[in-house]
């Protein structure tokens, strides 16, 4: 029985998209890529190959993954940076 269980597992995870996997492969596209991408075009490339709706990315997004983006996104000037540690002036 437990067999049976494992591979019923095994086909849904290969079937659906997890945040683990879907993680697990955006970091996949930001290695190779040897710098060339960062994470914000590491998730449009992986959705674009693998037909994913752009809207269904949040759902997928690893607390880690977040950060990551966050950090790209200030770094790109997308998005303002926030320190708490700055007195306000």
């Amino acid at each position: 029985m437990s067999k049976s269980k494992d591979a019923i597992n095994e086909v849904l995870e290969d079937k659906f998209m997890t945040s683990s996997k879907f993680s697990m492969e955006v970091e996949k596209i930001v290695k190779t890529s040897n710098g060339q991408l960062n994470y914000i075009e590491a998730i449009l490339t992986f959705c674009d190959e693998n037909e994913i709706e752009f809207e269904s990315v949040p759902k997928l997004l690893s607390k880690t993954l977040k950060e990551k983006l966050k950090y790209d996104a200030q770094r790109l000037c997308f998005m303002k940076k926030s320190s708490r540690a700055k007195l306000p002036i």
